[in-house]
């Protein structure tokens, strides 16, 4: 079951929604105003290859990852 990237038209919203059936596609509203005008968004992912040997991890922010400032430099 895939997530969906969508992006309201009416109010700007960004929000992920797991889409059981293509029918559950149809009839997505905006979690914050209601609309049905949405757009479907492009998505990024993120690999994580197994550390091998010689390979140096990279640093982990101290916030684990979820730095909202910025502060740590890591971002």
């Amino acid at each position: 079951m895939p997530i969906f990237e969508y992006r309201c038209t009416e109010c700007g919203l960004h929000f992920e929604k797991l889409v059981r059936t293509a029918e559950d596609g149809d009839s997505l509203s905006c979690p914050s105003c209601g609309s049905q005008q949405l757009r479907k968004e492009f998505s990024t992912f993120s690999a994580r290859s197994a550390s091998g040997k010689g390979e140096t991890p990279a640093p982990m922010c101290p916030s684990g990852g979820m730095c909202p400032t910025g502060t740590c430099g890591l971002n």
